[in-house]
């Protein structure tokens, strides 16, 4: 690999979270029966015309602000001539010489720690097409047009990424920013969000690209990593064996962890790109880019500078904590409620909190825990009425429904003892019980402390407080 330079670039295609489709009335909802939700329009039917739906282009707008763009005051809608079974008419409209969003960018870390502006060169709109299915129909194949005519906003990336860890990186920032603004749910399981990557390689110092291919429609961050990385290694291999990459279209078979050819690479000349008559030109004047403006919410980047900034959390943490606008205000409204360190806070939402919400299969929206419930606990880990290895306990009968943070631990009697006089009962009882292990703390092995805490632990239950326990023993032993 040292002799090898990877260049990719990225055409992620979101799916815009209107009600209706870009050029019609239908429903844009997800999961109806077949056919179920395509009207004459999205049919291809002759006569009917396209009527563009306005939201789409004021979610394209957000968009482009959002990543420093220019969103265009002119851009037109052209019509994509091909032919196959899922585009009834012939033809998909989309967005060609003038996009509505050219020259943005965003950053990422790299795989050194450093900052890296990676470039978009254009984000366009245009419609979905529907969708081909094979199962259960023997030696058919069955068309589903509910997608046809569901708005999606292509964003295109400059070449700048340099491994599939950075076009993993620069996705999940797309997937962050789109969530933030609220024009998409992301959804990858369902084609709300998904990608084509275009890779080449070159021998490391060359200035002029390879022969890329592109691998079509990824829809999971591991499967592009996966992809990506085959690929690479794929054509490492074609050329030092002597033959040349063919610029093609290839899938991913994650059963197979394997690219396979789809077809050859389509070129811009053979789709007959041509302005879509149906259409006006996409007007749009500083005014409504200015009111645009105003309704941009905190981005994820100011987001993490300011948690990191004002509530003094490590940045890791706060990487973590601004993935989603829904976690960013969970964290917030449980620093809100609490008098418990931020740091503390932060700690137990991506530690106990996150691990429970993954492996049950749960977003933040769904957790069973408040944000003012675990504010709740935190403060009784603060004011020592349970320690820190309790609260684990007390937060596992929360999620299970059982109450709040005052009622479980009065129902379990699990309040930590901070009697020292009875610390210092139990604290004299493991001492006596245990004399070659005291001989051997006295003769200089420090480590032993921690044995002894755990003794007096295990006496109490888990209940006696840990700073007072570690205190009370070291007296006692030296």
């Amino acid at each position: 690999m040292s002799a090898w330079e990877v260049v990719i670039g990225l055409e992620i295609h979101t799916q815009l979270a209107t009600k209706s489709k870009i050029f019609s009335g239908a429903s844009t909802a997800y999961g109806a029966e077949p056919n179920t939700q395509a009207c004459l329009v999205d049919l291809g039917y002759p006569g009917v015309l396209p009527v563009l739906n306005e939201e789409v282009v004021r979610m394209a707008a957000m968009f482009g602000l959002a990543v420093n763009a220019t969103v265009a005051p002119r851009s037109v809608f052209a019509r994509k001539n091909y032919f196959y079974p899922d585009l009834p008419k012939g033809y998909q409209i989309s967005q060609y010489e003038l996009p509505i969003v050219e020259h943005g960018e965003l950053f990422i870390t790299d795989a050194d720690g450093n900052e890296k502006r990676i470039g978009i060169t254009r984000a366009h709109l245009e419609e979905d097409a529907g969708k081909s299915t094979h199962e259960g129909l023997g030696q058919f194949s069955g068309i589903d047009l509910n997608r046809a005519g569901t708005p999606l906003l292509e964003i295109v990336s400059e070449p700048d990424l340099r491994s599939a860890q950075e076009a993993v990186a620069y996705m999940r920032k797309i997937h962050s920013i789109v969530r933030y603004l609220g024009i998409s749910d992301g959804n990858m399981q369902e084609g709300s969000f998904r990608c084509d990557a275009n890779v080449s390689v070159r021998p490391r110092g060359q200035e002029e690209f390879g022969t890329r291919t592109e691998l079509k429609n990824l829809n999971s961050f591991r499967f592009v990593e996966k992809a990506i990385n085959f690929e690479i290694e794929r054509q490492i291999d074609v050329i030092e064996d002597g033959f040349d990459v063919v610029q093609e279209t290839r899938l991913y078979d994650a059963n197979k962890d394997e690219t396979r050819s789809m077809r050859s690479k389509e070129e811009a000349n053979d789709y007959r790109y041509f302005p879509d008559p149906d259409l006006l030109p996409v007007a749009i004047d500083a005014a409504y880019i200015e009111a645009v403006q105003q309704t941009l919410p905190e981005l994820p980047d100011a987001k993490r500078r300011r948690f990191v900034d004002e509530y003094g959390i490590r940045a890791d943490d706060a990487d973590i904590l601004t993935t989603s606008r829904s976690l960013a205000d969970y964290y917030e409204d449980v620093a809100a409620a609490t008098a418990a360190e931020a740091q503390g806070a932060a700690n137990f939402i991506v530690g106990d909190l996150m691990g429970a919400l993954n492996k049950a299969g749960l977003g933040i929206e769904d957790s069973p825990v408040s944000a003012a419930a675990l504010a709740g606990l935190l403060d009784r880990i603060r004011d020592n009425t349970i320690s820190g290895k309790i609260a684990k306990e007390v937060f596992e009968a929360m999620w299970a429904g059982e109450g709040s943070a005052d009622e479980i631990i009065e129902a379990k009697g699990l309040k930590q003892i901070t009697d020292a006089s009875a610390i210092e009962a139990i604290v004299d009882k493991v001492i006596e019980a245990n004399p070659g292990q005291v001989a051997e703390y006295r003769a200089g092995k420090d480590k032993l402390i921690g044995y002894f805490v755990g003794q007096v632990m295990k006496e109490t239950g888990g209940k006696a407080n840990p700073g007072q326990v570690n205190q009370i023993l070291k007296q006692k032993l030296g």
